[in-house]
């Protein structure tokens, strides 16, 4: 799989993308059912592509912290609705999440729908914080 994971990023760097996207299923394994962890699939790349890399755990931006099942189930929800978006060709687009409903947003709409400060939760951080 390793081999295969760098013939297909090659080829995407031969068709002039700039950047890919590597996800990691949890718990995934290769065929001696050993773990296949982002770490591991990162250090593979830069090893063999001699490219940079970055890991990210979705649960971990999500809220921070460890992933809870809630973390672990919003994320696959999420990369999944991300991967078919790709599939469907659509760019320019954020993966949201509106009462509890997966929804694509336009970057566009994104940047432009700032919501104002909760003043009343600022001042509850300010009696909070250090």
């Amino acid at each position: 799989w390793e081999q295969r994971m760098c013939a297909e990023l090659r080829r995407g760097r031969s068709a002039g993308r700039r950047h890919s996207i590597v996800v990691i299923a949890e718990g995934a394994t290769d065929r001696q059912q050993q773990p296949i962890t982002a770490q591991y699939v990162a250090d593979t790349i830069t090893e063999s592509l001699h490219e940079d890399t970055r890991v990210t755990i979705l649960g971990h931006i999500q809220r921070g912290g460890s992933p809870t099942a809630y973390d672990r189930t919003l994320a696959s929800r999420m990369g999944v609705a991300a991967i078919d978006a790709l599939m469907d060709e659509q760019r320019s687009i954020m993966i949201g999440i509106v009462n509890d409903e997966i929804v694509h947003v336009p970057f566009t709409k994104a940047i432009k729908d700032d919501k104002p400060v909760n003043e009343r939760l600022l001042g509850v951080l300010q009696m909070l914080s250090i």
